[in-house]
């Protein structure tokens, strides 16, 4: 670790708790710590999601962003063609034989679990929006380009 060489490292502490971690390969951020990088995570007006809203405007389309009366709340909405538009993000929802999906080897467990989750609500709020009468597109980032 930066700033250690030749010290011991400092206390890794469990991700639940305040108290010293026991456990090996267990986060190395106490939870508050883990909780402020975290929330550096942007869920709205991402790069690939800031470039596709840029391109519909062009073509002249109009929207509505992040309607939170639709499952999922759907990052772009074309109410004139009853069509919702979502951005996914390849590590966050999973992008089968994407390599931008790769599953971290840190914590493998927690992660496997938690992008199931991830992936398994995708489909039930595509059967939602679908069943209320929506068109739903599906755009991958690394298919937008840079």
């Amino acid at each position: 670790m930066k700033g250690h060489r030749g010290s011991s490292p400092p206390i890794l502490k469990d991700r639940h708790s305040r108290q010293p971690s026991n456990r090996g390969g267990g986060d190395i951020f106490t939870t508050e710590k883990r909780s402020q990088v975290m929330s550096l995570v942007k869920s709205k007006d991402t790069k690939p999601e800031l470039k596709v809203r840029s391109a519909l405007h062009s073509l002249g389309f109009r929207f509505r962003l992040h309607r939170k009366d639709l499952p999922g709340c759907p990052d772009i909405v074309l109410p004139m063609y009853r069509t919702v538009v979502f951005v996914h993000g390849c590590f966050w929802h999973q992008h089968k034989g994407c390599r931008k999906a790769k599953l971290p080897k840190q914590n493998a467990r927690f992660w496997a679990a938690k992008l199931r989750r991830n992936a398994r609500r995708d489909v039930e709020v595509r059967n939602q929006l679908r069943a209320l009468g929506w068109k739903v597109v599906i755009l991958w980032e690394c298919r937008l380009g840079k």
